[in-house]
């Protein structure tokens, strides 16, 4: 197991380096004058253009300023936007936001649609399987800001059982709703991938042969049954993290979360360059130890699978 770990991590180099890169090659040559609207509705002289370049060495070939914001950034800097505010300090204060908020997502998609897939998996075409079907379907086909404003509008203004947006305590029983929007299409896919994964291996020689033995039908469910089943559900779950981190603008725009999804939709419309890359290079980070940790689970739910 240490050296698959040790072999993963090492992987994981050329991996980080290729996306930063191709992501800091995107977003540093996107079409546009980056200084456009900073000086009002007049360009900005040319004192204070060569003054931002020259701040921000934009004059140099981009290998030179990729491998100036690597060493930088290895170091805990992550840059300055234009006006000068340290990038870090947007960093810590609208990720641990998004991540709360991800976090209840990921609970709310895994408790729901987990449930709902096994039992849909155990008792398929009855009542229950088609409404699930239905359901998912539904969750699947609508857009997430429709199921956003339909659950503020209906359990906010009308109902009156939650605030309608999302106080900057940043409370679990203010994040219910949101993370419940956030998380609606994963959830849907869960349950059909659990129940699709249930049904399939319900007709397996192991649990045929645990049920010829005798054993508990809780005990073939919930040790053979179900601990087979999780493998594809454990790796949605686990790369669906940091989807769900990059994929919070609606969410977080609809019930005014102050997250990372603002920020980057604000830092686009101001070409903040510097702020998106740096964003978006910890997104980079999320996905890859998501899909690390992924890889070490399948030792622990199927015995069959062994690292070396």
């Amino acid at each position: 197991m240490g050296r698959y770990l040790l072999r993963r991590l090492l992987q994981l180099v050329p991996v980080f380096i290729g996306t930063t890169f191709l992501l800091y090659w995107l977003v540093w040559k996107v079409p546009g004058d980056p200084f456009a609207g900073k000086c009002g509705e007049r360009p900005c002289p040319d004192s204070f253009v060569n003054m931002m370049k020259d701040k921000f060495k934009l004059d140099e070939p981009l290998p030179v300023q990729y491998a100036n914001y690597m060493r930088n950034l290895f170091q805990g800097d992550f840059g300055q936007t234009w006006s000068g505010r340290e990038i870090s300090d947007i960093i810590a204060t609208a990720y641990p936001n998004t991540l709360k908020l991800a976090l209840v997502a990921l609970a709310i998609e895994a408790i729901i649609g987990l449930t709902a897939g096994v039992l849909t998996g155990l008792r398929r075409n009855g009542f229950l399987d088609n409404l699930v079907l239905v359901s998912s379907l539904f969750l699947i086909a609508l857009p997430i800001f429709v199921i956003g404003f339909m659950a503020q509008w209906l359990l906010g203004v009308q109902w009156g059982i939650v605030k309608p947006t999302v106080s900057s305590e940043m409370r679990l029983s203010e994040l219910i709703v949101p993370g419940f929007v956030l998380g609606s299409a994963s959830m849907a896919y869960i349950a059909r991938l659990a129940r699709t994964s249930i049904a399939e291996n319900r007709r397996a020689d192991y649990v045929r042969t645990a049920i010829a033995k005798g054993l508990p039908m809780r005990r073939v469910v919930g040790v053979h049954l179900l601990r087979n089943s999780l493998i594809p559900v454990v790796t949605l779950l686990g790369t669906d993290l940091g989807a769900l981190m990059g994929g919070a603008i609606v969410t977080e725009g609809i019930f005014r979360i102050n997250g990372i999804g603002q920020r980057v939709y604000q830092a686009i419309v101001t070409k903040e360059s510097a702020t998106v890359v740096s964003i978006v290079v910890v997104l980079v980070l999320v996905y890859l130890l998501m899909n690390l940790l992924v890889d070490l689970l399948y030792a622990a739910l199927d015995p069959r699978i062994r690292y070396e």
